[in-house]
């Protein structure tokens, strides 16, 4: 072996065997909350120099919490509180949880750029289109609205594992989880993106950051909660303008890897970056004040949920940070 190929060896050996004694911080969840995560974490893997490995996964914010009240993650992304029913499964596996806000997302309804015949919805269009009763039933664009055209009405949506899944069937059909089932399903937002764009007679909805990275082949439509019509926006967010579908983002940090010198130091890191991060993955990161209380009650090891495990509709910024303030 000549010297400049044994060099070469020499230096991917050493990446490798320091890749392999990486410490690892295992993350899984929300596809919502991702781009959010994901860019913390490999801001934060540049900063250790390959000391720490972050896997980040997307299988939904109900799958991600599976995996976590089994303890098989150290962080757990959610677009969506813990649930009752996620609180009594992490309990019975001594799983304890400090939860932090992170940002907050406008849920955004999407239609193709070639469709003219909508620029508003209501909550009463989206609840015929998206309800039980809706199932083989309306599947024209015109059985929605008269005015509308004589279009098959084709519908993309997170799947039942999605918190934006729940989040949205709670604000438009009234019960979490409550939807027809006849639609395309999936938690890679990507691929909602990807049916959306190319479909004239399509409809879909995902978080606000999946919308901003596709405005060229995407349209928002403006959301009617019955006082007037509202884009998603930062600002109708910040303003609570935009209802029902503007909601918190959360992490959830297993206190128990919370005593892990590599975690506590990326939680750290994931709260004094969120407020530039969040924004630069376009999402509306929250008032300096939050994200002190959260490194606070993180530091303080302060477990369980601000919440009352039900869900919730119509948030604001200013609820949420009473609510971590009295925490």
């Amino acid at each position: 072996m000549g010297k400049n190929a044994f060099v070469s060896a020499l230096v991917i050996f050493l990446a490798a065997a320091t890749l392999a004694h990486a410490q690892v911080v295992k993350i899984d969840g929300s596809s919502t909350v991702f781009p959010i995560t994901e860019a913390v974490a490999e801001e934060f893997q540049k900063a250790k120099r390959g000391k720490v490995k972050v896997t980040v996964g997307i299988s939904g914010t109900g799958g991600g919490f599976k995996k976590f009240c089994r303890g098989e993650t150290d962080i757990s992304d959610a677009s969506r509180p813990i649930t009752s029913k996620e609180i009594a499964a992490c309990k019975e596996a001594g799983i304890q949880y400090i939860e932090l806000p992170v940002a907050f997302d406008a849920l955004t309804v999407v239609i193709n750029p070639k469709n003219d015949w909508v620029s508003t919805l209501t909550v009463a269009d989206l609840k015929r289109m998206w309800e039980p009763a809706a199932q083989g039933k309306i599947t024209n664009w015109n059985q929605v609205r008269p005015n509308w055209p004589n279009a098959p009405l084709k519908l993309f949506g997170p799947g039942a594992d999605s918190g934006t899944f729940e989040y949205f069937t709670e604000a438009i059909v009234g019960k979490a989880k409550s939807s027809r089932g006849d639609f395309t399903a999936s938690e890679d937002d990507n691929v909602l993106v990807q049916g959306v764009a190319t479909d004239r007679n399509a409809l879909g909805y995902f978080g606000f950051a999946y919308y901003a990275e596709n405005t060229k082949t995407l349209k928002a439509a403006a959301i009617d909660d019955g006082k007037r019509a509202v884009l998603p926006s930062a600002k109708s967010v910040e303003d609570g303008s935009y209802q029902p579908l503007s909601r918190p983002i959360f992490i959830y940090i297993s206190k128990k890897s919370a005593g892990k010198p590599e975690i506590k130091e990326f939680v750290e890191f994931y709260l004094k970056n969120a407020p530039k991060l969040v924004q630069q993955v376009k999402y509306v990161s929250l008032p300096a004040q939050a994200y002190s209380l959260g490194l606070s009650h993180f530091q303080k090891g302060k477990v369980g949920t601000v919440f009352a495990g039900k869900p919730e509709v119509g948030v604001r910024i200013e609820d949420l940070l009473k609510r971590e303030a009295k925490f």
